[in-house]
């Protein structure tokens, strides 16, 4: 008796362990720039992007963005004018809010006869804030190579 129901007792663990996921690691892939050129320039321009955010360029960020913008933002919504994402940033970024990429994360992809993709994460911190820094959010820019300046032309934001 002792012996069949010790083998009925393999038997359900042979049928649980088939019917059972298998459980499996994934590991982000580790990211490596198709060309060194391209991820070089976009983190280049990336840099000057947030200096100008940071520390109200406005004629940067007039260079840098491109008629054809469009932003879309999980909290704000879609702005489809560069006019109208110029006066935000003068209105409510200006002197109150700065940009700080996580260092590191931009990924670079190329966009045949366009331009590029960069992702990455970065956080934004009010002059106001007393409290402990907001958490790192994925963010996405489209760059356009226009007469050899890169401009921005579609960005999302997340947080």
């Amino acid at each position: 008796m002792k012996i069949k129901k010790l083998y009925l007792f393999y038997i359900l663990i042979f049928l649980s362990a088939c019917h059972m996921p298998l459980r499996q690691s994934i590991t982000r892939p580790l990211y490596k720039p198709e060309s060194k050129e391209l991820y070089d320039a976009i983190v280049r321009m990336d840099s000057i992007w947030e200096d100008s955010y940071n520390y109200c360029k406005m004629d940067v960020q007039d260079q840098l963005i491109s008629e054809d913008l469009e932003f879309f933002h999980d909290q704000g919504g879609v702005i489809k004018s560069k006019a109208q994402l110029m006066a935000a940033y003068k209105n409510n970024i200006c002197g109150k809010v700065t940009r700080e990429l996580m260092k590191g994360s931009i990924e670079v992809y190329p966009i045949k006869d366009y331009g590029a993709v960069e992702m990455g994460y970065h956080r934004f911190h009010s002059i106001n804030d007393t409290g402990p820094n907001s958490k790192f959010a994925r963010f996405v820019h489209i760059w356009k190579k226009e007469n050899g300046h890169w401009r921005i032309t579609r960005v999302i934001s997340l947080h």
